[in-house]
């Protein structure tokens, strides 16, 4: 049975909020690579103009798909994955971040299925154009 019967477009298939603190962030960076001070600096980031301590764009990339991974299991595979990043997540020192993400079948074919991210953070998306292609296994 593929994870495509029964799919409408239109229809909510994952959502999940991810919290994110200042100490994710350089969990995140040693992970990655990635230890560009705006990522754990309030100073410097207000030195370059930001207005505040920015999560990395790869990491809130990962967590909106996360959603969609995890429902699919091991019914199918993530073919394709696109964004824009429309706005930073800042991460407050005290009380962090949450990045809230919606996943919600936006087109189906023969082959598989398009599914529309919706990222928001303190009531505004983060991501633009995020869309996620999904092909059933056989």
């Amino acid at each position: 049975m593929s994870i495509l019967n029964g799919l409408e477009v239109g229809q909510v298939v994952a959502e999940r909020a991810f919290p994110i603190s200042r100490d994710s962030l350089v969990r995140y960076a040693g992970a990655s690579g990635d230890f560009n001070a705006i990522h754990y600096r309030d100073d410097v980031a207000a030195a370059v103009g930001l207005p505040g301590v920015l999560a990395h764009g790869m990491l809130t990339m990962g967590l909106a798909v996360q959603p969609v991974v995890d429902w699919l299991g091991s019914a199918g595979w993530v073919s394709d994955y696109q964004v824009r990043f429309t706005r930073p997540v800042v991460v407050d020192p005290q009380h962090g971040a949450t990045v809230t993400v919606t996943a919600t079948v936006g087109a189906l074919d023969d082959a598989g299925a398009r599914i529309d991210l919706t990222a928001v953070c303190d009531d505004q998306t983060v991501l633009g154009k995020a869309h996620v292609r999904v092909t059933p296994l056989a």
